[in-house]
C-alpha cells in the first residue's frame, strides 16, 4: 500500500491526476496557440546581429 491508503484508491488518485495535468496542458496549449511554422531560410551563422537596448552609448 503506498502512503498508507488501499491499491485501488492509490490508483484512482494516479489517474485523476494524469488526467488534470494532460487537460490543464491541452488547455494552455490551445489558449496559447504556439507558431509552429518554419521559416523558409534562416540567417546563416553570424549573421544575425542583435543588441542590447544601451550597447550603443558604452563605446
Amino acid at each position: 500500500m503506498p502512503a498508507g491508503v488501499s491499491w485501488p484508491y492509490y490508483l484512482k488518485m494516479v489517474a485523476a491526476s494524469m488526467g488534470a495535468r494532460l487537460a490543464g496542458a491541452e488547455v494552455v496549449h490551445r489558449y496559447y496557440r504556439p507558431d509552429l511554422t518554419i521559416p523558409e531560410v534562416l540567417p546563416k551563422c553570424g549573421e544575425l546581429k542583435t543588441r542590447a537596448s544601451g550597447a550603443e552609448n558604452q563605446r
